[in-house]
Order: C-alpha cells, then structure tokens, then sequence
C-alpha cells in the first residue's frame, strides 16, 4: 500500500483538519466493536422502504433510465415535491425556478449553507441540535451560535432569540431551525414560529428549516415557518425518515426563485445530479405514497411511550417527543454529568449502545439520545438492560 511522500504532511484543507468527525457517528463506530450489542445509537428506520416505491425504481432500470438527469431534477419529481409542499404548507412553489432535488438532506445543507454564508457570517443553531451543523457551518468561514434551549423546554423562544441577536451585533444572516428535532424530538408549536418569523423578518434574516422529520409526528399538526415568511425561508427536507428511504438519499430544498439560483450552481458543483432511479423512486413516494408513513408513525408512537415509560421509572427525566424517533433524557443524578462515560458504561457493561448527548452542543451535557427506530423486540432488550445496569450501580 503505498504512504503519503513525507513532504506532502499536512498539504491538506486545514479547516477540515481543524473539525473533528461526527459525534454520533464516531460513538456509534466505537460500540459497535462490543460483541453482543444493540445499538440504539443512529436515527435508521428498521422498516423497510414501501413495496411500490422499491417497484418504481427497479422498473428505471430496467427501462435503462440511466442517464444524467437534469441538475435541479427530473421535471415530474419537481412537480412532485411542489404539489406536495403546497398541500402541506400551503406555499405555492415553481417546479422549474424554487425547488432543487438533492443527495439527501445532508447536501441540501450543503449547497444551502455553502450559497448563504461568507467568512465571518454568524448562524443561529438552537442547540441540542444534529451534530453536522457545527462542521458544515465552520466549513463555509462563518461561526455557528449556539443557543441552549434546555430551559425552555428545548424550544427557541421567540424572546430568547431576540435577546441573542441583540447580544451577537452585526454579522448574524440566518437561523436554523431543526422540528421536530433531532435529538430532542421536540415540535415548535406554531404561535412559536409566528413569534420566530416576526423577530427574522424584523432583523432581516434567512430562515433554514430543517423538517426532514416533518411526517412523524404525535398527537400534534406539524406547523412550518415556511407557511409564514416563505420569502425569507429555506426548506429542506426529503424522503429518508417518512419512507424509510435512507439509502437512497433524496432530499430538496424550495425557496426563492433568486436565492435557488444560487443553490442550484452550488449544488451542480457539489454532486451534478441525482440518481435516476432514486428519483423515480422518490416520485412514486410522493405522487402515490403520502400514507405510507402513517403505519410507521403509530408503531413509532408505540416505541416512544414503551421508552418514556421504561426509562421514568428508573429516575431518567425527558421532554416528551412530538416527532421524529429519538428520546433525549438526563442522566439520573446519581450517575453525575459525564454522559459521555455513562455512554461508554452502558455499552461496555450493559450491552446497549446509546449516543452521549455532548455530540449535540450546547445544553446536551448530562444527556443521552436513544433512538426508538429499532424493533420493539430490541427496545424491550435494551431497557431490560438499562434497568438491570441502573439496579447494580444503585446497589
């Protein structure tokens, strides 16, 4: 295998070299070494994707549909994207001009926050929040303000982000806004996002909403702040999470015909298109597909109260999720504030493979992030063996 010449150590992007990996992901890699483990360490729905949808991009191939598709995406899947997007937010968005489709949510990040941001830049990022903000952010120059929510209930308060960019001065161009949340699971109700979408407008802001978990939701209608001030917002969003669709990495992003000018050229220099298939796929999903994910929203809704209920009665408080598929609940104090060891401890003694919540920024200290997306079988494994781990430190 060949090494690097000595003389080329450290010819490399030092930004990159400064950030360190995912949190999450490093976590997760490190457990997983531990024979006998359950993981419930990364957001990966354990269902599989929707029999019509695996049908419609199996017949792409077959119809040797394998040629570059258009940058911003195939014309039928825009419209797709934007009849959805209207029926759901009531935002009427042109398929040709204010929607790109792109390689997951993670590279409508990208192409967003690399068309947005300029060295010296400032972001606001409510925290707990997705651990690949913060690098995604430093990759572009600009800084990422973290704004603890854990005393408001893990929610961004209208007041609270008014005083925050009072505080920060000159240089803040947008806020990111992940609901329901990842980790916490946390909705924003909608009299919050008008509050939120009065004090961005008021400073002349971008809003980047993140509702990538925007159809597994419990009990509540998911509101967007895109409904509000959809001049000055970013939404993006896809189908992993609501289709069991991981794999097959299809987001977008819909915005402003001026601004989506700009995501598009960045997002043909990042990626050039989507796969063929994928979008075939992704079409069927959203042309006859919008009910698929019920069946998983109600068994989500069941492993969450199975958590909630096993993790209470041994002393681990929690917000209770209005969306997505992840419990952020603190440590009984008993086991103090490092959740990182108590993280590390849970895997190594007890077998279950949970994410500390440090990985999350600001206010996560002193947490951890289960996902409930595994089998119920799993779940009942783990807090089997929670409860007999928690039991034997107390003793």
């Amino acid at each position: 295998m060949p090494e690097l010449s000595t003389d080329l150590y450290g010819t490399i992007s030092h930004k990159l070299d400064a950030l360190q990996p995912s949190g999450i992901r490093a976590f997760d890699k490190e457990v997983s070494r531990i024979p006998g483990i359950i993981k419930l360490t990364v957001g990966e729905p354990d269902f599989n994707t929707p029999e019509h949808v695996k049908q419609a991009a199996i017949k792409s191939i077959q119809n040797d549909d394998s040629h570059y598709a258009p940058q911003a995406g195939k014309p039928e899947l825009l419209a797709a994207i934007s009849d959805y997007i209207k029926q759901t937010r009531q935002v009427e968005y042109d398929p040709a001009s204010e929607v790109v489709v792109t390689v997951g949510a993670t590279e409508a990040l990208d192409a967003t926050l690399f068309s947005l941001l300029n060295t010296g830049d400032k972001v606001i990022v409510p925290t707990p929040a997705f651990a690949l903000y913060f690098p995604l952010i430093a990759m572009t120059g600009a800084t990422a303000v973290q704004v603890d929510t854990s005393a408001d209930g893990f929610v961004l308060t209208p007041e609270r982000l008014e005083e925050v960019l009072e505080q920060e001065g000159t240089g803040v161009k947008a806020v990111l806004l992940n609901y329901p949340s990842n980790p916490t699971g946390r909705e924003y109700p909608a009299d919050v996002l008008a509050g939120l979408a009065k004090v961005i407008a008021a400073h002349h802001l971008y809003a980047i909403a993140d509702e990538i978990y925007s159809e597994l939701v419990y009990g509540v209608e998911h509101a967007s702040i895109a409904s509000m001030i959809p001049e000055r917002t970013l939404l993006i969003s896809g189908l992993s999470k609501s289709h069991a669709m991981t794999g097959y990495r299809l987001g977008y992003i819909a915005g402003p015909a001026k601004i989506m000018k700009s995501i598009l050229k960045m997002h043909c220099y990042l990626v050039t298109t989507v796969t063929d298939s994928t979008q075939a796929a992704a079409t069927e999903a959203l042309v006859n597909g919008l009910d698929d994910p019920l069946a998983f929203r109600q068994s989500y809704e069941k492993r969450r109260d199975m958590v909630i209920a096993g993790l209470s009665k041994l002393g681990f408080e929690m917000a209770t999720p209005e969306g997505a598929f992840y419990i952020f609940a603190k440590i009984p104090a008993a086991f103090g504030k490092d959740d990182e060891q108590f993280a590390r401890d849970l895997a190594s003694q007890a077998k279950v493979g949970v994410t500390p919540g440090n990985a999350f920024g600001a206010g996560g200290e002193g947490y951890i992030r289960l996902s409930y997306a595994s089998s119920e079988a799993d779940i009942q494994e783990c807090l089997k063996r929670i409860a007999s781990f928690v039991e034997k430190i107390a003793e």
